[in-house]
């Protein structure tokens, strides 16, 4: 089992920068990719970013050139990093890792809201 604890979100003008983390805890050994999705309101749950565990990352063309993922394998913990901010990235963003064993697990969730 594990166990994922997002913060960071809040509230931010357009334009603004936020930086959410993600605290992994449990069976952290079995964590091989991580990342961070979102979700809006009316919207289906949506991939922002993954990162390997050997740090490889791949990015939401979306978020691409504003939005930077990493992880700290060593403390256990996934960020993002996020900046320039439009109002349609408010979302509510979700931590994820997945195992060697294949099971995924997820965060509960933090709120990001961009707005002025």
């Amino acid at each position: 089992q594990v166990q994922l604890v997002e913060s960071g979100g809040g509230l931010v003008q357009p334009g603004g920068s936020l930086r959410l983390s993600c605290a992994a805890s449990g069976s952290i050994s079995s964590i091989n990719a991580m990342g961070w999705f979102r979700q809006a309101p009316g919207k289906q749950r949506e991939l922002v970013a993954t990162i390997s565990r050997d740090g490889l990352t791949n990015y939401a063309a979306s978020v691409k050139g504003r939005f930077t993922v990493s992880r700290d394998n060593a403390r256990n913990t996934l960020t993002l990093q996020m900046n320039s901010l439009k109002p349609e990235d408010t979302a509510v963003y979700y931590c994820n890792c997945n195992t060697f064993r294949a099971n995924s697990y997820w965060g509960q969730g933090t709120q990001v809201t961009v707005s002025s």
